[in-house]
């Protein structure tokens, strides 16, 4: 979090009377994934839509403010804004020398972070600390900005990544504190269905998609997730889906239906355990069922 150019206290980049818009978007670049596995040119078609929608969403108000990062299968870091000094971006045919900027940064610590993996082992992706980091970015910039200025905050989640039931805890502990913030998180799935993003949406009253084509990405962004959270009550949006609130066991890493809770610590568990192995608390074994003794007949 040290390599991240925020304004400074003694000048502020915006007003007591500004309300500025913060979006924090957590792109998703594990070579693990699947649909990178089978076309990894999909990744090149993914990272300019998002550069698009990112832009558009700096084009909507002077005010608008913009982070970017890259979730990685070892780390997460932020694209834009780099580490170090700004790049000195010139106008090129006529594009605006901002929206230039957060191109050519992106792609550029992009593809360092690419050039950087070397193992070809498929591993999961670290959204949940992803999170964390964003969350932990837009606590700083509330921690600096002006008394009396008003900074809403969110994050969109763009992936193609499985769900991961190892990393429940992380996940519900941001949720939360997103929660607590008042920040609210957005996920457009890529590939497949994702329960557990699906269950920080419904906390945080973000909205959730399973983007039905690939090609059409840069449509979808811009029609469902460039309006603010405000907005959002007076359009037409894709109907919620059902939530799938079912919990992941500390045992397995595995969603289940039914299972037995620590009643001390609360802890999941798919099977009866004699002792937890969170909290180490020993339990009673559960007593057998009684039997119905049959009334014997009077003669």
């Amino acid at each position: 979090m040290n390599n991240i150019e925020l304004p400074s206290e003694t000048q502020p980049d915006i007003t007591s009377t500004d309300e500025t818009s913060l979006l924090v978007v957590i792109l998703d670049s594990n070579p693990g994934q699947k649909m990178l596995r089978d076309n990894p040119h999909i990744l090149t078609h993914c990272v300019d839509s998002v550069i698009a929608f990112a832009n558009s969403h700096l084009m909507q108000k002077a005010q608008n403010k913009l982070a970017i990062m890259a979730c990685h299968s070892k780390t997460s870091q932020f694209i834009f804004p780099g580490p170090g000094r700004p790049l000195d971006v010139r106008q090129i045919d006529g594009q605006y020398e901002a929206f230039t900027n957060v191109e050519k940064t992106t792609k550029q610590n992009l593809a360092k972070i690419l050039s950087s993996e070397t193992s070809s082992a498929i591993t999961e992706s670290l959204l949940a600390g992803a999170i964390a980091m964003a969350l932990c970015y837009i606590a700083r910039l509330n921690r600096i900005k002006p008394p009396g200025a008003k900074l809403n905050s969110r994050i969109l989640v763009v992936t193609g990544s499985g769900c991961s039931a190892s990393q429940y805890m992380n996940y519900m502990n941001v949720f939360f504190t997103a929660q607590k913030q008042n920040v609210v998180i957005d996920v457009c799935a890529l590939d497949q269905h994702l329960s557990l993003l699906q269950q920080g949406c419904d906390i945080t009253n973000g909205l959730y998609l399973k983007v039905p084509q690939l090609q059409g990405l840069l449509q979808y962004l811009l029609w469902v997730f460039l309006p603010e959270p405000p907005i959002r009550e007076k359009l037409v949006l894709p109907p919620p889906v059902k939530v799938d609130y079912r919990a992941a066991c500390f045992c397995h890493r595995e969603l289940i239906d039914i299972g037995y809770v620590c009643s001390v610590c609360l802890s999941i568990f798919c099977k009866f355990s004699p002792i937890c192995t969170t909290c180490h608390t020993v339990f009673k074994m559960p007593a057998p069922l009684a039997g119905k003794t049959k009334k014997k007949k009077k003669i």
